[in-house]
């Protein structure tokens, strides 16, 4: 990996990174392996590449000190007396990877005081990392090297691109799209539908679902709004991390940030 294209205040950001990137090759090396599928609790699939991921990332992070908050650990809420958390969804896009899909990334997320000030999202099958740190802007790494990304500039809600999930589109936000009158949409697999729009690619991506957690945003939120756009509740209200409850109940909106506030008066 190139030397990052700002000076970051991250401890262990470069460890961190490389950390990340091992867990994406031992993604892949079982991606390509014939694995089993276990069911959680929840009945969401998990599978041994979630599980290592998962155990290569924690060794780098806790050489920060900092707590962690992980999809695939007891979460014993201790974190919550800290300021700063990591939030880590080691493989987000399980449906995705067990499908075969190649839309599935790795997310680690840094929050300070309730707030996402650092997020790394990496893509596996493309190895392109996704990279933004509170005041410094949002990046993206492939084999070219980093280039700075950002929102693009399509003002009209009619106009502009929905990106939708392959899995999980449920009628009420057919109804919302409908609502708003967007006829062009796109379907991708896990945290992509971010950082399509953070690149620049898509505009719009909504959901009404009460199940998003935590680790499905804090690493993508902070790349978003380093790129110019915006992700809020699907009525606009902040998104608070590092809390008691780790549910997003008031689903989730993230748009190229011009066309926010219109979309949240149409929803609501």
């Amino acid at each position: 990996m190139a030397k990052l294209p700002v000076s970051s205040k991250i401890p262990h950001l470069e460890t961190i990174i490389d950390a990340i990137t091992r867990a994406g090759d031992k993604i892949l090396e079982i991606y390509e392996s014939d694995f089993q599928v276990e069911k959680k609790d929840d009945n969401s699939p998990i599978t041994k590449a979630d599980l290592e991921s998962n155990k290569i990332i924690k060794e780098s992070l806790l050489q920060t000190g900092i707590p962690i908050l992980s999809e695939e650990d007891a979460d014993d809420k201790s974190r919550t007396d800290s300021d700063k958390v990591w939030i880590v969804d080691p493989l987000d896009g399980t449906q995705d990877f067990v499908n075969k899909t190649g839309e599935f990334t790795v997310m680690v997320g840094l929050v300070e005081n309730h707030v996402s000030v650092m997020g790394l999202v990496y893509w596996p099958t493309e190895k392109k990392l996704f990279f933004a740190e509170k005041g410094l802007g949002a990046f993206c790494h492939d084999s070219e090297g980093w280039i700075k990304i950002s929102v693009r500039g399509v003002e009209e809600v009619t106009e502009s691109l929905a990106l939708v999930s392959r899995h999980h589109l449920s009628d009420k936000e057919k109804k919302v799209l409908d609502h708003l009158k967007i006829k062009n949409t796109a379907s991708i697999g896990s945290s992509l539908k971010v950082m399509e729009i953070a690149s620049g690619r898509a505009d719009i991506y909504l959901t009404s679902t009460n199940k998003m957690k935590q680790w499905d945003t804090a690493a993508s939120h902070c790349i978003i709004s380093e790129a110019g756009g915006k992700m809020t509740d699907i009525s606009g209200n902040d998104l608070i991390y590092n809390t008691e409850s780790v549910n997003h109940e008031n689903g989730l909106l993230v748009t190229n940030g011009l066309i926010h506030e219109r979309v949240v008066s149409r929803i609501s």
